[in-house]
Order: structure tokens, then C-alpha cells, then sequence
């Protein structure tokens, strides 16, 4: 397994749910009014929590800590992000299908890397008595 590789992708992934927590915080009732538009239920509650998840969570990654649970919790929360924000099977008005069709399948992609993160923790775990 190249350490090197899973190293750089789990801090590109750390960064991937990092940056938007971040920006959740600069932009906080645009990303509210978004989440209102999609009928997301208690949006109030949702948003920070969604903010101190992805921050937390972004951190943990980039620093190597907690990587299997962290990834498993990104895991879930993209499936949800997924279902409820990105869903390209509903029109809204002034909102772009293709670019939800979009996020949804990037996401997917994320959730891929999430899986093969996680598996590759159990894989990478030192092992002293095995060659």
C-alpha cells in the first residue's frame, strides 16, 4: 500500500469537507435559504450541526485522526447531502437540474474515496508478526 498516496488523498478529502464548513460560516443564510428551498427539515438545527461535522470532521481527516469512523460519518452525511440537496429529479425555480445531476454524481465519487480510505486504514494498521 503507498502510504504516500492514501496520506495525500486523506488530506484532500480532509480539505474537500473542511473548506465548505468553513464557508457554511461566511455564507450562512445563503446556505440556509438553499437548504429551505430543498425542503430540508429543521434547517436551523441541520446547518450548524452539518458546519461542526464537516470542520471537525475535515480536521480529523488532514490530521490523520480518527480516519475510519471520521470516513464512515462523511459516509452518511454525503448519502443525506446527496438525497435531500443535490436531488436532480425535482425542478426548482432559477435552480439548474444538470448542475444537481452534477453534484450528485461528484458526490458519489467522494463517497467512493471515503470507502477506499476507509478500507485502506484497516489495511495499513501495523501488523508486527505479519510479512
Amino acid at each position: 500500500m503507498d502510504r504516500t498516496a492514501v496520506t495525500l488523498g486523506r488530506i484532500l478529502l480532509g480539505l474537500y469537507f473542511l473548506v465548505p464548513g468553513i464557508t457554511k460560516i461566511t455564507g450562512y443564510q445563503a446556505m440556509l435559504d438553499y437548504m429551505v428551498l430543498h425542503g430540508i427539515p429543521v434547517p436551523d438545527i441541520l446547518l450548524p450541526l452539518t458546519t461542526v461535522l464537516q470542520i471537525t470532521g475535515g480536521l480529523l481527516l488532514i490530521t490523520g485522526v480518527r480516519i475510519k469512523e471520521t470516513a464512515y460519518m462523511f459516509v452518511g452525511m454525503v448519502l443525506l447531502i446527496n438525497v435531500g440537496m443535490h436531488d436532480f429529479w425535482n425542478t426548482y425555480a432559477e435552480h439548474d437540474q444538470k448542475h444537481e445531476l452534477q453534484n450528485f454524481i461528484k458526490n458519489l465519487g467522494i463517497l467512493a474515496g471515503l470507502l477506499v480510505l476507509s478500507a485502506s486504514q484497516h489495511a495499513m494498521q501495523w501488523q508486527p508478526f505479519k510479512r
